[in-house]
């Protein structure tokens, strides 16, 4: 029939069937006929968006970044989103009648824009390079306090920052400061390296001397231990000494003592003798001399008298004018004498 369409809606999008101003059904992944020329079908996509964004502002101390980003939403009422904008569809269901729905994303990008720009401005470059994070936490939450975005029935599912940059000139500025840094905390790494090297060669020299100091206090202690041992056996062996000084003056003393009596006994038996001398010469000394040779002479050999015989010739000498000795005589002397 002329003017009867047939439309089927999927399950992500929400559809509103107006006939002469009314609503006749709502709901979505509906699929119904209808007569074009007295219907308008409005056509809401439920389902989550991605929205990219990038866009310039100017931090704290005037410096230009680039925010570069992205924003995930979703229609949460399509009712109230279709009271404020127009996502009516044409009669054939696949294009809107008007520009309302791109118009959409733009709108949210612009609350993100005005979000971001009111923190970039109270944070230096630095920080805004570096707190990313803080920034999508700042975003999200003026989203959910934004009158626009619950008017319109939206649902902010996410937000994420991608990179912020400065300007080319900015960054090469903050690329030499921070290489500057770099090889500023490598030159402070070789330094405390060096530091540390040379503190471990003390430590070593110090553990070399104090392993000589010790070395050398073992050698002392050595060395006074020999010194005491050697001391020691000098005093026993003085002491030993002294004992057998002692014992040889005791002995030599005895033997003094000894040879003081022995003298003493020596001299007495002397004194005896002489005594006993005296009393027979005093005895002998009114015999006559020539009966003491012949006493003499009884246990005389030949040769001995003979001998006294020639003496007694030699003390009268003087008196013999001649003596003559014959060689039997000398014969019968010699002969006597091996005899």
């Amino acid at each position: 029939m002329l003017g009867i369409r047939f439309v089927k809606v999927e399950p992500t999008d929400f559809v509103i069937q107006y006939r002469r101003g009314k609503v006749v059904r709502e709901g979505t992944g509906l699929s119904f006929f209808f007569f074009a020329p007295s219907t308008s079908l409005v056509r809401i996509p439920m389902g989550s968006t991605d929205v990219p964004f990038i866009f310039k502002e100017v931090t704290a101390d005037f410096q230009e970044v680039s925010v570069q980003g992205q924003l995930t939403y979703r229609v949460a009422d399509p009712k109230k989103l279709s009271e404020l904008m127009n996502f009516t569809v044409s009669a054939a269901g696949d294009e809107y009648s008007s520009e309302d729905p791109e118009k959409l994303p733009q709108r949210l990008i612009n609350l993100t824009q005005v979000l971001t720009r009111a923190t970039l401005k109270s944070l230096p470059l630095r920080d805004a390079l570096g707190q990313s994070g803080d920034l999508v936490d700042s975003i999200q939450r003026g989203m959910q306090t934004a009158g626009t975005v619950e008017s319109l029935g939206i649902e902010v599912l996410d937000v994420s920052i991608l990179a912020i940059k400065p300007v080319p000139e900015t960054s090469r500025a903050l690329e030499a400061e921070a290489r500057e840094m770099i090889l500023r905390q490598a030159d402070e790494a070789i330094y405390a390296r060096r530091n540390a090297a040379v503190e471990q060669e003390r430590s070593i020299k110090e553990n070399e001397l104090n392993t000589e100091i010790a070395v050398e206090n073992k050698k002392r202690q050595i060395k006074e231990a020999q010194m005491e041992a050697k001391k020691s056996v000098q005093r026993m062996e003085r002491e030993i000494s002294e004992a057998e000084m002692e014992a040889r003056i005791s002995l030599e003393q005895k033997n003094a003592d000894l040879v003081e009596l022995s003298t003493a006994n020596s001299r007495k038996e002397a004194d005896s003798r002489a005594y006993a001398v005296a009393a027979v010469m005093k005895a002998l000394s009114n015999t006559n001399p020539r009966i003491l040779q012949a006493l003499m002479s009884a246990d005389m050999k030949s040769g001995q008298l003979v001998a006294m015989a020639f003496r007694d010739l030699a003390e009268s000498a003087d008196k013999i004018g001649q003596l003559n000795v014959t060689p039997d005589l000398l014969r019968e002397l010699l002969n006597s004498d091996k005899s």
